[in-house]
Order: C-alpha cells, then structure tokens, then sequence
C-alpha cells in the first residue's frame, strides 16, 4: 500500500534530494571537523559551515554570521536561552500555546526563583495583545512566544508583539520551529533579540541540528550552559568569549551542517513565499474539504492569513488513537495524535486531554495527498 506522509510538524519528510547526496559526501568524501585543523578537507568543511550561517541570515533578514550559533536542534538552542539568560527573581511573559521545549525547562527554573505568566490566547490560539502587555512586571526580563501552533497551525502576530516588548524594553525571543521555511521571517521587523529554529522541519534539513540567532548585545547577556574545547584559544582553560565560539562546544554535527546547508540552497533555490503559497494552498482545501464533516472539530483558526499547515481535528465520537490508527492501517497515511507536547495548547484550544490527529503539510505534498485524507476521514467518522 502506497503511504502518504502528513507528520512534517514533527519532521519534514522527504528530505531534497541533496540533503542526501550532501551527507554522504561528508561521509565518503570530506570526514573533517571544523576549527581543529587547517589541511584542505578541514577548511572546506569549515567554509560549509560558514556558507550554512551566512543562508540563514540571508534568510531571516539577519546581519552578522558570527551571531548565528548551530546547535544540536531547536529545543537545545531554547534551552541555551531560558537557562542561559533568566537567574532567580526574574520573570519572563510565554503564551499559552507553548511546546514543552519551552514549558519543561521554566518548570524546572520555577523551582529556582524564576517565575513565569502565559499571555492568554483565544479559542483559535491567537495572543490577546491587550491581556499581554498588562502581564509585564518591573522583574520581567524576558518574551519568548512561539510563533506558529505545533496543534491548532495558528500564527501569532510577531511584529505587534515586537513593537509592546520594545516599549516595554524587554528582550523578544521568537520560537520559529513551525514558521521557519514556511512563512516570511525577518528578525529585524520582528524587533527581536534572538530567534530559535530547528533544521528538521520546514527547512527540509537532516534532524539533530538546528541554531539559533542573537543580537550581539543578548547574546552577552547569556551564560553558555556548556563548555569545553572550541579549537579556539587552545592556550587558556577559559571558555572564549567571541561568537560563536562561546556556544559551541565539542565536535559538530558535520554530517547534519552539509545537510542542512544543502537544504538551505533547496529552500532559497524555490522560496519561501512559494513554499508558503504552495502549502497554504493545500491547507485551505483540507480545510474546506472536512468543512463539512459533522463528526470532526478543527482545532486552530481556519483563515489561511492566520496559519500554516499545521492541521489538527479532534473526533469525539472516536478515539482520536483509533483514528490515526485506521488512517494508516487502512489508507496507509501516516499522522501524529495525542497531545504532541504542548498540553498548554490543547487546553486553550478545548481539545485536553483527548488531544488531536494531526495533519501537517510540507512543499513535497500534493492535492491528491489532500484528498485522499479528507476521503479516510470522511469514510472513517460516516
């Protein structure tokens, strides 16, 4: 039976086809690391990565290579900022629409002295921006909002939210692991101090890499949560404080770097804004094709400004479980239920603790992939 994949929130699939090609010819070809040595693999290797930081602010609308620190992925890199930035008696404003890569690690600091107030959203997931900008105390230090639902696809206004935390001179971290590569980003217009962004998902890259922009001026501000060898300033035991040595510790993720470069050049090669017409395209049909399916709820708003092609229905007549399990079994597509670790966002959107199916779209999807899914569901819940 031919599948049909409909998890990209989770992680794009497939991949370009020289995401591949670039992996293996790390592998078979290049083998170096990056900063250890100077013979000409190992300088190769390190203008990949360079060219890899240089797409990425090209993309983003942000100006200095050096301020762009790769990471082992995007809940690392959120990691590296709540717990690099926030100290006991600080307070810092999310929404109610957070994954637990941000949620879990303020848990943790809450126990420590950090405090933390969820901006209220409405039953389609958007930030009320007045309910917001009364939650700021003279101890907030820190916004971190991600930008596009993983469970309901709605996209938060990022440039008003920019606008209220400059006012109130407290720095914005946007979470961009559902926005980036699927909807315009520019980290100027936005007002940010730093962006989060995994390589996996809309950026079409290789898993277990990911990085993270800074505002030289925050990125000061952080304390690395780990140190050790950099290939740099080898004469001292003292971590280096110039970027973006001072993040990034032990050998990278070489194999993960050429891919995801290569997947950069595929994502700037078509474009975001095609990317994005393309996938909204789809989920508008999705959406007007289960429109009409009584037995189904869609979690998230159904406006195409608003969102992106994350699309998630709960079926209260059947266990959603069941229903992602037929939808594979039967029809071979593959989906992702439950609560898809953002339990926050499932009780904004009314759908906790039942969760949802998720369907969630990429540039390699198709209207027959589309059709398809509303007809399952269509015979699955008749």
């Amino acid at each position: 039976m031919k599948t049909i994949y409909l998890d990209n929130a989770a992680t794009s699939f497939p991949k370009p086809p020289e995401v591949a090609e670039r992996i293996n010819e790390y592998i078979t070809r290049v083998g170096a690391t990056i900063n250890r040595s100077v013979y000409g693999a190992a300088t190769e290797a390190g203008m990949i990565a360079y060219s890899l930081r240089e797409r990425l602010c090209r993309l983003f609308n942000f100006s200095d290579p050096r301020h762009v620190v790769l990471s082992g992925g995007n809940t690392l890199a959120l990691n590296m900022i709540i717990k690099g930035f926030l100290k006991p008696g600080d307070h810092i404003i999310v929404s109610s629409m957070e994954h637990n890569a941000v949620m879990r690690p303020l848990v943790q600091l809450e126990a420590e002295g950090v405090s933390f107030d969820r901006a209220p959203c409405d039953k389609e997931g958007i930030m009320d921006l007045d309910a917001f900008s009364f939650l700021f105390k003279e101890n907030t230090k820190l916004v971190l909002i991600s930008h596009a639902s993983n469970v309901g696809g709605g996209l938060q206004d990022a440039e008003a939210i920019g606008r209220i935390c400059k006012a109130k001179g407290v720095p914005f971290v946007l979470d961009a692991a559902q926005s980036a590569g699927h909807y315009p980003l520019d980290f100027e217009a936005a007002g940010l101090s730093g962006m989060t962004v995994p390589g996996h998902k809309g950026l079409l890259g290789p898993q277990g890499i990911g990085a993270m922009l800074l505002k030289p001026e925050f990125a000061k501000q952080l304390k690395p949560l780990i140190a050790g060898g950099t290939g740099s300033a080898s004469d001292s035991e003292i971590q280096p404080e110039y970027m973006p040595d001072r993040f990034e510790s032990g050998t990278s993720n070489m194999p993960g770097i050429y891919g995801f470069e290569a997947a950069l050049g595929f994502v700037e090669k078509i474009g975001v804004d095609a990317l994005r017409e393309h996938e909204i395209r789809l989920a508008k049909r999705f959406i007007e094709g289960i429109r009409n399916i009584p037995a189904l709820r869609l979690l998230g708003p159904a406006e195409r400004e608003k969102r992106v092609g994350v699309i998630s229905v709960d079926c209260p007549a059947l266990d959603n479980a069941e229903l992602s399990y037929e939808l594979e079994t039967r029809y071979g597509i593959l989906t992702r239920c439950g609560l898809h670790c953002a339990p926050g966002a499932h009780k904004t959107l009314g759908s906790f603790p039942g969760g949802s199916v998720r369907f969630s779209l990429s540039w390699f999807n198709t209207e027959e992939d589309v059709d398809a899914a509303i007809k399952a569901l269509r015979e699955l819940t008749s």
